[in-house]
């Protein structure tokens, strides 16, 4: 039993243990890190014998098919992938500041942010700094959360989302721009004056766990309909694109994917309560590497011109 916190700056613990632990969390069993390390198997059972007898405790439980954490193991676990990606920062952080036109920055984005924002970004930070490298991940906002405050990530780039439950993140708003209902053009639908009008042909919805979808959810309930029955869930913005362009499907998507696309129509059915807040969300306590102020620069300069820009009106185009 730990009965008082444990020591461990005392230099027993190796940024190797880190290294070997969260190999063997990924790898799902002893032999597969060690092959991943390029170790052989008796080196990393022994180091990982030596960071549970350094903290006490079992991190990992043994079974035919491999492993699995325990409760302490999740949790050591945890903090080992923030201490690496911290490292990892800090290396790039050094060779930023020793060399200002080099770096990786790694932007976390939702649906739609790759649309517009995000490659007028980049395209205007490599024009800028061209030997900074930018890696970009696609996901949902729960998904992509533990991976910025593990590090993974230095940004996300998207709709604004709630994050009363994250209490170590903070946001910067960059524009805003009203939702709307979007089909190809020409379709027979471009006629409807009511979401009611629209049941009649298949949807295409974000996932459940996305605030737009939730809103989308409560305006069927206000007007007293069922969600649409044939419907497709995704959030991939190529495919919702082909969908819409190859079928009589329907989608709720930002205004500048209207805009910036000839080949699809905004509806006349209006979506007054339902606009889209699009900024930055960041690691509150974490500084961005200098590439990374690089990008959030980028991308505020670029959202500036967004929101000066003119937007779609209310009426379809015919």
């Amino acid at each position: 039993m730990i009965s008082r916190p444990l020591d461990l700056l005392s230099g027993r613990l190796k940024l190797r243990h880190l290294v070997l632990v969260t190999a063997i969390a990924d790898q799902g069993s002893v032999l597969r890190a060690a092959e991943h390390l390029h170790l052989a198997q008796p080196a990393v059972t022994r180091g990982l014998r030596e960071v549970e007898h350094l903290l006490g405790v079992e991190l990992f439980v043994r079974g035919p098919r491999g492993v699995t954490p325990t409760l302490f193991g999740e949790a050591f676990i945890e903090h080992a992938r923030a201490v690496q990606a911290e490292l990892r920062r800090a290396g790039e952080r050094i060779a930023g500041l020793a060399d200002g036109d080099a770096g990786t920055v790694t932007v976390g984005t939702l649906l739609t942010a790759t649309n517009v924002l995000l490659p007028r970004s980049i395209a205007a930070l490599k024009a800028d700094r061209p030997g900074i490298t930018v890696i970009v991940r696609e996901g949902t906002f729960d998904s992509l959360v533990p991976r910025l405050v593990d590090g993974d990530l230095d940004v996300i780039l998207g709709r604004l989302n709630p994050i009363e439950d994250h209490p170590g993140l903070r946001q910067l708003p960059l524009y805003e721009e009203p939702v709307l209902l979007v089909a190809r053009e020409g379709h027979p639908a471009r006629a409807a004056r009511t979401l009611a009008d629209l049941l009649a042909y298949p949807w295409i919805l974000p996932l459940e766990q996305t605030s737009l979808r939730q809103e989308l959810e409560q305006l069927f309930r206000r007007d007293d309909l069922p969600l649409p029955r044939d419907r497709t869930e995704c959030t991939s913005i190529l495919t919702i694109r082909s969908l819409l362009l190859e079928t009589d499907m329907v989608a709720a998507l930002p205004a500048l994917f209207v805009r910036t696309d000839s080949r699809l129509q905004e509806l006349p059915v209006p979506l007054p309560s339902v606009r889209r807040q699009v900024g930055v969300t960041l690691p509150g306590a974490r500084a961005l590497t200098p590439a990374g102020k690089a990008m959030l620069t980028h991308l505020q300069q670029q959202a500036q011109r967004l929101d000066a820009a003119p937007q779609p009106g209310s009426p379809a185009r015919s």
